[in-house]
């Protein structure tokens, strides 16, 4: 079987024997190759053949209508079904959801939750019925936690009629209300989304069919008060008391608030919009004016915030002229190097919401043809009278979007009867129509497209004829009893299409907008934009269709059993689509160079297949592992999308809609819609759809175990781990939910409590989060499955157990009441079995960790070379870097039981003593300060940031410091002038066997000894690094007084590598003595030791038996990398990172061959030094290079 191109055979005399008629078998076989797409490589597939069962959701658009013709046929056939389009008028908290239960099968037999879909107007469903029965149900909000609230009273009951359609609107909790059924008109509809999806915005326009007469998307969005005809001017006295309140405004929002206040109508508001965005466009607000901007626009288009007629006569082409202007700021301000992601998305909703400015609406009287509609003989004196002054008057004195609102209902009411007027007359206005909703930009995406096509080149026309052709075709399926296979054959050819039109549309616009040009081309211009953004629109219908040609033969479940069997051609459609999802985010100026990796990857392991083996490895787990990897890293950039807005819309939405007295639902929903409405949302739908089967591969279910373990305690939610973020009223042992990590934190020092972590997001094994989490033997896991994360956070509050080991994660509610800090720790022993512990206590005691002795305040004189440092003038790093130098050169006469050799380098280094601190406080005569706060900080209190404030100010002291000079010319003549320097901690209170500090304190990479002054800043910055708040709150813990800690500075050689790693030497997480496990990312090493989101490649290497087993593949956005070119000022260079490139990643040789390397030299040093070891290094070329290593955190 060929992808979805698939046969889902059901036979006709089986279903009228079979008892289960409603169950057909499924077969699926291999029918046609591919073809290629034109821009991407996506396949095209050819034929799907699917029973009639199956068909309606998979050729129903996200919010499609059914025609009149198919309408009459269903009243004609009395099939005795009734259609019921069911609408709660009531709003959810952000996250929660809707459902129906009920006692029909349609409505779950009360076991089944049938889902709602949002809109701003409430939650919606259509449902087929069967005709003359009573049905019960009740509404019920499901949370983010999966919990359920049922409505209250009674069940509704209705009584269906025998057949046709109707409409429901009900309440929350207001069960004895009156079931009132309402007639649903031929080819009435409401936005019903597909998959769970409300349609709203741009994605409903995309939807809209293009019928002679019908409501615009622009009309179907509206909010504000309906239409209502006049036979006089009494605009003025219809205007309502409107309310503004700027109590606590300040600002840009007080400044767009007051000039709404006085821009009574649309020009004018429009005016408000232009200068707040003008005055800004060269300013750090430049982001808040374009929000506030785009929240406005879209409340005045919708008509939540009512425009009404000002004074004096401004025709359209005023409107026009100050749209012109502010489409080309948006346009300038989207093609400067500093414009940021959010805010070319924000201008991406602005540019829907502006007037077109063609040269027929700048004209001095434009849309004149109204007038001349107004003054004909042929019609009604009355209704000559409603239009001039409803629609003629008031369109040429203020226009505003109730002015299309208005003319769409004058024309549904004069075509209402065919007949009634003179055709001449309902032409005439149907044109004038046509033109009002090209002054409004609301016209279909045909309509925009067409629009453009005048202005394109042979290619651009090519592509343009293809899509309209594919798009009309796939809209005709809709309603026809074509077959299944043309209909899926169509969806993806006007995939393919769309993206080569858009792609085609993006490039003519990337050149930017000349200062000098003149304004036909501006106006075209805006017409290229609005294609380009509906097309993104339609983007989202295609993909919506296709999660429902996935859904209907079988989802997740389908695909699993597909890689079961080891055939995995079913994946290639899937894979495509969400290629095309990704395609589209990219071309929408969505971290273009992510998308564009991803997409590579994506095509890459759909090309490559399934193997039996991969070297020595089952095919089928290196397969998952790979393309979870990418599926991993697509999820995260959907994430990433979702987390943008919500970092910057909810805040002004509540701000401005306090403002203008906007309901409470649109407010809280605004953003919500934002994301649901776009391509991004399906996206991020296909994503955890293809990540169920390859986690049910994996067996992994979406845990990951840092550090293993048993621990019991109460769960609490946190969004990070940081000092006070658990309440004071906790007591007993806590385990910590906790939403985002850095990778630098340390656990107990946000709480001597804290007994387990579940962290809903990867990390790498080896991060500093996760050695110190080993060190402070806290269990530690992590957990990126929507399903599992709802089940952990039914549980907050309560008294958990969490178990976690090489076989799994269990976290259950605890029998047990026992929540004292007298619980027990389980650790898992060396052999699998386990120990108990009593745990240690967090409390500061000098009995848990003493500095070791250093010639603190005694400075030695002069720079040490590497191979001279010790413990006690230099720290214990240095120290081990110095021995690191004279074992590696022994190491090149080690090898493995294989014959891999353990040789490895020590870049070159000196290291700047203990006392060169003090030594620079007293010359700079800060010495009285510094010890100053140094004793202040010794008992500063956490509660009102007392301990940052202080924190902050001895970090300034000494970053404010440069040291002696002749320390930098002694540094100057041991490198020569040009090298490229890392400048690196040295404490006395790290790289300990019971405080290892890791990552706690800074390294400065890229400087140079030529620049003094960089290097000088770097050397004070490390020493600065000492004084961090989670520095002195580690030492707390440790019980170290804070003027026993001292830093010396460790400088070395900047290598340029391929890849970094970080060893342990004992198994971190099943502590196997057997073997070594790296985890290895691209480039330089601070990728693995900050924390940055996602996965390094990770490795287990055996070492007696040379067996390399892939753990995981990586799926870091980015690398780090000195570039030789660049300056050396301590800074690196961030390049996106394409992993089909990675031999690591496609190589199974060069993964075995690396992996043997590591595990050599791993258990080299684990033999020299006397311990497991935490070993940091990496790969420049064929050498392997170590940089630090110290005793591993058992």
């Amino acid at each position: 079987m060929d992808s979805l191109r698939v046969v889902l055979h059901c036979s006709a005399s089986s279903s009228s024997s079979s008892s289960r008629s409603d169950l057909p078998r499924k077969q699926f076989h291999h029918l046609l190759p591919n073809i290629s797409f034109l821009t991407t490589g996506i396949p095209l597939p050819l034929k799907l053949n699917i029973s009639k069962r199956y068909r309606s959701p998979i050729v129903r658009a996200v919010s499609s209508t059914e025609t009149r013709e198919e309408e009459k046929m269903k009243s004609k056939s009395g099939s005795g079904k009734v259609k019921l389009n069911l609408r709660l008028d009531h709003q959810v908290k952000f996250g929660e959801s809707v459902v129906i239960l009920g006692s029909a099968k349609e409505l779950g037999s009360w076991k089944k939750n049938v889902k709602m879909n949002w809109t701003e107007s409430g939650w919606v469903s259509e449902l087929k019925l069967q005709g003359g029965e009573s049905v019960e149900f009740k509404f019920v909000i499901v949370s983010k936690d999966k919990g359920m609230v049922w409505e209250g009273g009674n069940n509704r009951v209705v009584k269906l009629p025998k057949g046709g359609s109707f409409r429901l609107v009900c309440k929350w909790n207001v069960t004895a209300e009156p079931i009132g059924l309402s007639p649903l008109e031929l080819g009435e509809n409401d936005d019903f989304g597909d998959n769970g999806s409300a349609v709203t915005g741009g994605a409903a326009a995309a939807l809209e069919e293009e019928v002679e007469v019908g409501t615009s998307p622009f009309v179907g969005q509206w909010q504000g008060k309906s239409a209502s005809f006049m036979r006089s001017n009494e605009h003025r006295d219809r205007e309502s008391d409107r309310r503004w309140d700027t109590s606590g405004l300040e600002g840009l929002g007080l400044k767009l608030v007051e000039g709404d206040r006085g821009a009574r109508n649309w020009w004018q508001k429009l005016e408000v919009v232009r200068e707040l965005l003008i005055e800004s466009s060269q300013t750090e607000d430049r982001l808040e004016a374009l929000l506030y901007s785009a929240i406005y626009l879209k409340w005045i288009n919708t008509g939540q915030i009512p425009c009404f007629e000002g004074g004096g006569h401004h025709r359209p082409n005023k409107h026009a002229e100050i749209s012109r202007q502010i489409f080309r700021e948006l346009e300038q301000i989207s093609y400067r190097k500093n414009a940021s992601l959010q805010e070319v998305l924000v201008i991406r909703k602005i540019h829907p919401c502006l007037p077109s400015f063609k040269a027929e609406f700048t004209a001095s009287v434009p849309l004149t043809r109204i007038r001349d509609i107004a003054h004909r003989n042929d019609i009604p004196h009355d209704l000559k009278q409603e239009i001039k002054h409803t629609i003629q008057n008031k369109l040429h004195r203020n226009a505003g979007p109730e002015d299309l609102v208005a003319t769409e209902a004058m024309l549904a009411r004069i075509t209402q009867n065919p007949g009634q007027y003179n055709e001449a007359f309902v032409e005439q206005f149907k044109i004038f129509h046509k033109e009002l909703k090209d002054f409004f930009n609301a016209g279909s995406l045909a309509e925009q497209l067409e629009s453009i096509r005048e202005s394109m080149d042979e290619r651009g026309l090519s592509a343009l004829t293809l899509f309209l052709e594919c798009k009309k075709s796939l809209d005709a399926v809709e309603s026809s009893n074509t077959s299944d296979n043309i209909a899926i054959d169509l969806l993806f050819k006007t995939m393919q299409s769309l993206n080569a039109l858009r792609e085609t549309i993006v490039k003519n616009l990337e050149s930017g907008l000349r200062n000098d040009a003149p304004d036909t081309a501006i106006a075209m211009r805006q017409k290229w934009r609005l294609c380009e953004i509906g097309l993104e629109d339609y983007s989202f219908v295609i993909l919506s269709r296709f999660l429902n040609v996935l859904e209907a033969v079988g989802g997740a479940h389908w695909l699993a059993k597909s890689v079961e069997a080891r055939n995995i051609h079913s994946w290639n459609d899937p894979l495509g689509a969400l290629v095309v999802g990704i395609h589209q985010l990219g071309l929408s100026g969505w971290k273009p160079e992510e998308s564009a990796a991803i997409e590579n990857e994506l095509l890459a392991w759909r090309e490559r297949g399934l193997s039996e083996m991969e070297g020595s490895e089952d095919g089928k787990t290196i397969w998952a592992l790979r393309l979870k990897a990418t599926l991993d890293r697509a999820r995260r950039l959907t994430e990433e999308y979702s987390e943008a807005l919500l970092q910057i819309f909810p805040q002004k939405v509540q701000i401005l809609g306090k403002a203008f007295g906007i309901p409470e639902n649109s407010v809280r929903t605004y953003t919500e819609a934002e994301i649901r409405a776009g391509v991004i949302f399906q996206v991020s739908k296909l994503c955890t759809l293809l990540l169920k089967p390859v986690r049910s591969t994996l067996g992994s279910q979406g845990w990951d175990v840092l550090v293993p373990g048993a621990a019991l305690g109460t769960l609490l939610q946190v969004e990070s781990i940081v000092p006070g973020s658990l309440p004071s009223s906790v007591q007993g042992p806590v385990i910590l939910v906790v939403n985002k990590a850095d990778g630098d934190e340390e656990v107990t020092a946000a709480g001597n409590n804290i007994v387990g972590v579940v962290l809903l997001q990867e990390l790498p094994h080896l991060s500093h989060l996760g050695v110190r989490a080993r060190q402070e033997k806290v269990v530690f896991v992590t957990c990126d499955d929507d399903d599992k994360v709802a089940d952990i956070q039914k549980l907050t509050g309560k008294s958990v157990r969490l178990e976690a080991s090489s076989t799994g994660v269990n976290l259950f509610p605890s029998i047990s009441k026992n929540t004292s800090s007298d619980f027990a720790v389980k650790a898992l022993s060396g052999d699998g079995s386990s120990r108990v512990e009593a745990p240690a206590p967090h409390k500061p005691s000098r009995s848990a960790v003493k500095a070791p002795h250093s010639n603190k305040g005694v400075f030695t004189g002069g720079v040490i070379l590497l191979a001279d440092a010790d413990a006690q003038n230099s720290g214990a790093k240095a120290a081990a870097c110095g021995r690191l130098a004279s074992v590696s050169a022994v190491s090149d006469k080690v090898y493995s039981d294989q014959g891999v050799p353990a040789s490895f380098h020590v870049p070159a280094g000196a290291v700047i003593p203990f006392g060169s601190l003090e030594l620079a406080l007293e010359l700079n005569k800060s010495g009285e300060t510094f010890r100053s706060f140094l004793e202040q900080i010794e008992t500063a209190k956490l509660e009102g940031g007392e301990l940052d404030k202080l924190c902050q100010k001895l970090q300034e002291l000494v970053s404010s410091l440069q040291p002696p000079k002749d320390i930098i010319d002694s540094i100057g003549r041991i490198f020569p002038g040009k090298a490229r320097l890392i400048v690196r901690s040295s404490a006395n209170v790290e790289d300990l066997a019971g405080m290892s500090a890791a990552g706690l304190y800074d390294s400065i990479p890229n400087v140079c000894p030529s620049n003094p002054i960089v290097f000088g800043n770097a050397v004070s910055r490390v020493w600065a690094s000492l004084y961090t708040w989670r520095a002195v709150l580690s030492r707390r813990a440790a019980g170290v007084p804070q003027n026993e800690a001292t830093m010396a500075i460790l400088v070395q050689e900047m290598l340029s590598p391929d890849l970094s790693f970080v060893l342990h030497t004992l198994s971190p997480t099943d502590h196997d003595h057997n073997s070594v496990e790296a985890e290895i990312a691209s480039g330089l090493g601070e990728t693995l030791a900050s924390g940055t989101r996602g996965t390094p490649w990770r490795l287990s290497s055996g070492k007696f038996d040379g067996l390399v087993r892939t753990l995981a593949f990586a799926n870091f956005s980015e690398e780090l990398l000195v570039l030789g070119a660049g300056p050396a000022d301590g800074e690196v260079s961030h390049l996106t990172v394409d992993y089909s490139k990675k031999p690591l990643t496609v190589d199974s040789i060069y993964r075995r061959q690396l992996g043997q390397r590591l595990c050599a030299v791993g258990f080299f040093l684990e033999q020299k030094f006397g311990s497991p070891q935490d070993v940091e290094g990496c790969v420049v070329g064929k050498d392997i290079y170590i940089v630090q290593t110290r005793p591993q955190p058992q």
